[in-house]
C-alpha cells in the first residue's frame, strides 16, 4: 500500500473507534432510538440527491437497512444507555465477524475452515470474561442488547454478500434512507412524543456535533474511504486494519471519559483480537506452512 493509502486506513481506524466515545456524549441527551434515527437521516441528506440507488432488489435493501443499520444501532445505542461502558462496546460488536460465519453456514451453505472455529472458540472465551465480571443488572442487559447488535450486523452481511459487488457508499446512503423513517415511528411509539420534545427542548451543541459525527465522518466519509481502498487494493490488504478499530476504541474511552482499563478488559481484548485474527489470517497461514 502506498503510504498516503494506509495513513487513510488508520483515519479511518480512529474515527471508528473514536466513535464509541461520540455515542455514549450524545446518548446523555437523546434517546437511543431518536438518536440513531437522527444518524441516519442526516446520513441520507443530502448525499441521496447525489448518490445512484445500487442496482439491486429493494428487499435487499430493505433488508440491509433494517437489520444492518435499524436494528444494529439502536441495540447498540439502547446497551450503551443502560451503561455498557464504550471501549467494551467497539469490542464486543465484533463478534458480528463470528456470527456471520455460523449464518452464512446455515442460510449459504458456507463450509468454515477449522482455523475459523477455533477463532470463534478463543474470541467467545474472551466473552466469557466479560461477562462474568459485568456486576449491575443493568449493565448485564446492556451487554445482551450490544451482543445481539452485533448478530443483526452479521445477518445484515448476509444481505450484503447476496448483493454482489455492490458499491459501498451507495449503500450505505440509500441504506439509511430507508433506516430512518422507520426508526423515527419507532422511537414516537416507544419512547414517546414527551421525550423526544424533552430531547429537542434540551438540545445542545454537544448533541448536534454527536449525531453530526455519526452522520458524516463515522458513516460517509469512513465508509466511503473505506470503498475506494477495498476498491483499489485485495480484500487481504485492507479487511486486517479493522482489527485496530476495537483498539482505537478501547483507548479512546479510556484518555476521553476515564474509562478504566482493568486487566479483565486488556485480557478480553486481546482474546477477541487474537480470535479475528485467526478467523481472518488462519487458513492462510495453514496453507502456507502445509506447503
Amino acid at each position: 500500500m502506498k503510504p498516503a493509502d494506509i495513513l487513510l486506513a488508520l483515519l479511518v481506524v480512529v474515527i471508528w473507534g473514536f466513535n464509541f466515545v461520540v455515542i455514549k456524549v450524545g446518548l446523555q441527551g437523546l434517546p437511543p432510538i431518536l438518536f440513531s434515527a437522527l444518524r441516519f437521516a442526516c446520513a441520507a441528506l443530502p448525499m441521496v440527491f447525489f448518490v445512484r440507488r445500487p442496482a439491486i432488489p429493494w428487499r435487499l435493501l430493505a433488508g440491509y437497512a433494517t437489520f444492518q443499520f435499524a436494528l444494529q444501532f439502536t441495540l447498540l445505542f439502547s446497551g450503551m444507555k443502560l451503561g455498557f461502558p464504550p471501549g467494551l462496546a467497539s469490542l464486543v460488536v465484533q463478534l458480528q465477524a463470528f456470527f456471520s460465519i455460523g449464518l452464512a453456514v446455515m442460510l449459504l451453505g458456507e463450509r468454515p475452515m477449522k482455523a475459523q472455529l477455533f477463532g470463534a472458540l478463543v474470541a467467545f472465551s474472551g466473552m466469557v470474561l466479560v461477562a462474568i465480571h459485568l456486576q449491575a443488572t443493568a449493565t448485564i442487559i446492556g451487554f445482551l442488547l450490544v451482543m445481539v447488535a452485533a448478530f443483526c450486523w452479521g445477518v445484515g452481511n448476509i444481505f450484503t454478500k447476496r448483493m454482489g459487488k455492490a458499491d459501498a457508499l451507495t449503500l450505505v446512503v440509500w441504506g439509511s434512507l430507508l433506516a430512518a423513517p422507520p426508526l423515527f415511528v419507532a422511537s414516537l411509539l416507544i419512547e414517546g412524543p414527551y421525550a423526544i420534545a424533552t430531547a429537542f427542548s434540551r438540545l445542545n451543541w454537544l448533541s448536534v456535533g454527536a449525531v453530526l459525527f455519526q452522520s458524516y465522518p463515522t458513516t460517509i466519509l469512513g465508509f466511503g474511504i473505506w470503498s475506494v481502498l477495498m476498491r483499489r487494493y485485495p480484500t487481504a490488504t485492507i479487511a486486517p486494519f479493522s482489527l485496530l478499530v476495537p483498539v482505537a476504541g478501547m483507548i479512546s474511552a479510556s484518555l476521553v471519559l476515564g474509562e478504566p482499563l482493568q486487566w479483565w478488559k486488556i485480557a478480553a481484548g486481546v482474546l477477541v483480537l487474537c480470535g479475528l485474527a485467526l478467523n481472518q489470517f488462519g487458513g492462510m497461514l495453514v496453507t502456507r506452512f502445509a506447503k
